[in-house]
């Protein structure tokens, strides 16, 4: 669906070199891309988006925290340790010392969706891009129907002339001059719905950049000048830049290091503590110190590590499946092309 919206506003981009424009301030196709492109909401999300995650980079890039801590032993109890006078006061300093690259897998992986952001928007504007044309289009079109529907009634006034003239004079009955307005009435009728197609169509494009009411005037040039595309060889090799296969690379750099992060797991970290102890006597003083690490941390991680190297498998099939669809959707798309550019051309010749 991507590939064909962004090859639809290439296609109308090519276009538009065969729409010239003469009003005094024509709304051209690349203006309506700017304006969506500066305005858009979809668009304008990506920005919040980004300061969030980079706020979950600074966070993954925080150390363990240092945490002091203050314990009473051997007070308020009875006999000799009633009271503080026998009361042992230790002061400690404890946090974790992370070890199998844990910091540096939280970094990537927090790095890898901030890059990866950069595509999604990318195919986000190519979307937009393609409505942007599909819409602009569609005003192109309503114009000119407009366009033919006044001069169909433009001729229907002209028979009802001539009808009521031949009428008056006796050579035709008043039956064709019933039949003449009956016809002008549907061709009136037929340039209002025209008229309300191409209002709403202009609603519809201007809605794009949030203007709700439309003043902007577009001229369209000749509808059956197709321009010519590259062979097809040359768009499936394009293929492979495209966002939506570009976006498997993103995936795959962060299921690499969601992959790293969960190895990292299986080496256990040390919590360590030292401190200063004073005596119950108030005239001696220590140091204490602990270190205490988990057990059976290597086990504990391989069902994080199993599950990431099953989504790295899985995103490849995806990607291959995602490939063949969007080559499947180029050749429709480049073969019902190449029918309607035989087509144009056809009915440009018979016009002419």
């Amino acid at each position: 669906m991507r590939l064909r919206s962004a090859a639809l506003a290439a296609f109308v981009a090519v276009c538009a070199v065969a729409f010239p424009t003469h009003a005094a301030d024509p709304l051209t196709l690349d203006d309506a891309f700017l304006r969506v492109a500066d305005t858009h909401p979809d668009l304008r999300l990506f920005g919040a988006r980004h300061e969030a995650l980079a706020a979950e980079l600074e966070r993954a890039s925080l150390r363990p925290a240092l945490v002091a801590g203050a314990e009473l032993e051997n007070m308020l109890g009875p006999g000799p340790a009633s009271g503080l006078d026998s009361a042992e006061i230790t002061l400690s300093l404890a946090s974790v010392l992370e070890r199998g690259g844990k910091l540096d897998a939280r970094r990537t992986l927090a790095q890898s969706r901030i890059d990866a952001l950069a595509i999604e928007r990318e195919a986000q504007r190519l979307d937009l891009l393609a409505e942007v044309a599909r819409r602009y289009l569609a005003v192109v079109g309503a114009q000119r129907e407009g366009e033919l529907a006044q001069l169909d009634v433009d001729q229907r006034e002209r028979t009802v002339v001539a009808a009521r003239r031949r009428h008056e004079a006796g050579a035709s009955p008043e039956s064709v001059v019933l039949t003449a307005q009956a016809a002008l009435a549907r061709s009136e009728l037929d340039r209002a719905r025209a008229r309300q197609r191409q209002a709403a169509a202009r609603q519809h494009l201007a809605a794009l950049w949030g203007e709700r009411n439309p003043a902007f005037e577009i001229v369209g040039g000749d509808l059956l000048a197709v321009p010519q595309i590259a062979d097809f060889a040359v768009l499936a090799d394009w293929l492979q830049r495209t966002p939506e296969l570009a976006q498997f690379v993103d995936q795959q750099r962060i299921g690499e290091a969601r992959l790293q992060l969960a190895r990292s797991e299986a080496t256990p970290d040390f919590d360590w503590q030292v401190g200063v102890r004073r005596m119950a006597d108030g005239d001696d003083f220590g140091l204490v110190g602990s270190v205490s690490i988990p057990l059976g941390t290597t086990r504990r991680a391989q069902p994080g590590i199993r599950a990431a190297r099953a989504e790295l498998t899985a995103l490849e099939i995806e990607r291959e499946a995602m490939g063949l669809s969007l080559y499947s959707t180029l050749a429709e798309a480049h073969g019902r092309f190449e029918v309607a550019r035989l087509e144009a051309q056809r009915l440009g010749v018979e016009l002419q």
